[in-house]
């Protein structure tokens, strides 16, 4: 879809999405062509008793008096509260109004004066993430639900600032969409080498890309990772991407750590059939971090960032781990396996370790579909909040209400963490089944050195969506993204 910003001009024909404030109010453009069609706009909004309310939508087909194919008023309230997170989900709404035109015009006369430029620019990318779709593997399309919009032109009295701002935002809709292509591919097309080699791509965004194979894991001790990758015939990997926009000068680096396992059957420990093949999307933490590189890349970001994601598939094969067996992780710690399936947290108990071992960083942030019990929790409304730092909760918290990407913070403590004890070992992988994921984030916490910040995302709920969400088609959602980059740029940026 292509995207162009110009100066306010009602076009003669085609189509045309005009906001309209609380209690019905046009902006200037939008009151002229009400008069040039006698009226029409307001007759039409007090029949239908449109007020404005945001993301509302009229059309009303071919206007009295003009050639236009069709005018859409679109409600956006209170204009002067509009911010970037409502300006996007504004543009999504546009975009499902507008998705049967091959092109129209947005005229943003009502914003002239109240960060237009701002509004301008991310209504454009609220357009763009819900024009996304993943249909490579269609052969056949119903062509009469099949998007038809490729050109859109968004007019307002800011134009050059938008063109400016769309920079930066436009940075994070790649990000968003290098995520998604990630968790939607099928698992026979993205294992632990193929996601490897598609992260290879960041190399021309300027980001320092590195693999390593299970030789090397191996000599670095990786016993927690390698067990849950052993049932499978492809090799794990573990990824590691250096964004340095900072420079020496910036200091140690944030470690964003994602969970990639790109496929869980559950291994010995088996998962039902029903619903499975989702699991295709037990990467999405992976997905994310590599999303996030790319955002930080192509806006330029002055922050260094090492992204890091441990990449396994969880198999049942006669060579996989068995419930029971003990490993020893690189940090020294032995384990007891009681539950394979509980796999994510094994391979992030020895990426964080390696990210701190390595890189000194400045805080540790990961991100996992860890566990049913937070969708059961949340439903698809929130991701679960664990920190051991309440300041870098409180500023993560922030950067998700910013952007509409809600964290909640559960708790964490001993009287949990003594759930993990195991009989034979220095811990086991499950607690009694209660507090599911918060006994997962006390597990990974034992990987934490002292003195180090650290967060734990629990994304299990947000990252796939069935039904859609404001911003995004059924399927995958691209959450995460938005959020570490506003948590980046409010903290970090020099």
């Amino acid at each position: 879809m292509k995207i162009a910003f110009s100066k306010i001009a009602i076009p003669a024909q085609g189509a045309v999405i005009l906001p309209v404030g609380d209690g019905g109010r046009l902006g200037p453009a939008a009151g002229a062509l009400d008069k040039r069609t006698g009226g029409a706009l307001s007759r039409a909004m007090k029949v239908a008793d449109f007020r404005g309310k945001r993301e509302k939508t009229l059309t009303i087909v071919v206007p009295a008096g003009t050639k236009l194919s069709r005018v859409v008023l679109v409600g956006v309230g209170d204009a002067k509260s509009v911010d970037g997170m409502a300006a996007e989900r504004l543009g999504a709404v546009m975009f499902d109004a507008a998705a049967g035109d091959a092109g129209v015009a947005i005229v943003l006369d009502l914003f002239d004066g109240i960060a237009a430029g701002a509004v301008a620019a991310h209504i454009a990318g609220g357009l763009l993430q819900k024009s996304y779709r993943f249909a490579k593997y269609r052969t056949k399309e119903d062509e009469s639900g099949k998007p038809k919009l490729k050109d859109v032109d968004i007019q307002t009295g800011a134009a050059a600032e938008a063109k400016r701002m769309f920079i930066a935002v436009s940075a994070v809709v790649d990000g968003i969409f290098f995520t998604r292509d990630l968790v939607s591919e099928p698992a026979n097309v993205i294992y632990p080498a193929s996601f490897a080699a598609r992260a290879r791509e960041l190399a021309k965004d300027g980001i320092k890309v590195e693999v390593l194979g299970e030789a090397q894991m191996k000599k670095l001790g990786m016993g927690s990772l390698l067990g849950v990758g052993q049932g499978s015939e492809r090799e794990s990997q573990l990824l590691v991407m250096r964004w340095d926009g900072a420079g020496k000068s910036g200091g140690a680096p944030l470690a964003v750590v994602g969970k990639g396992v790109c496929f869980d059957t559950g291994g010995i420990s088996l998962k039902t059939p029903p619903g499975m093949w989702d699991m295709k999307w037990d990467m999405a933490g992976a997905g994310i971090v590599a999303g996030l590189m790319r955002t930080l890349a192509r806006r330029k970001a002055k922050v260094n960032v090492v992204g890091l994601c441990g990449l396994v598939e969880n198999m049942p094969d006669g060579r996989a781990q068995r419930p029971g067996d003990v490993v020893t992780s690189m940090s020294g710690q032995t384990i007891e396996v009681q539950n394979t399936d509980a796999e994510g947290r094994l391979v992030l108990a020895d990426v964080v370790w390696y990210a701190q071992e390595r890189f000194k960083p400045s805080a540790v942030v990961d991100l996992a579909t860890l566990t049913g019990a937070i969708i059961q929790t949340f439903n698809d409304h929130y991701a679960g909040l664990f920190a051991n730092d309440d300041d870098l909760a409180q500023r993560l918290g922030a950067a998700g209400k910013t952007v509409g990407e809600r964290l909640w913070r559960m708790p964490m403590g001993d009287e949990y963490d003594r759930e993990l004890k195991s009989l034979i070992a220095d811990m086991k992988n499950i607690g009694s089944g209660k507090g599911g994921s918060i006994t997962a984030a006390q597990f990974i916490q034992r990987f934490i050195r002292k003195g180090t910040a650290w967060a734990h995302l629990d994304i299990a709920g947000v990252v796939w969506n069935e039904k859609g969400t404001v911003l995004s088609a059924p399927g995958a959602t691209g959450f995460g993204v938005r959020l570490l980059n506003q948590f980046v740029a409010d903290n970090y940026e020099k």
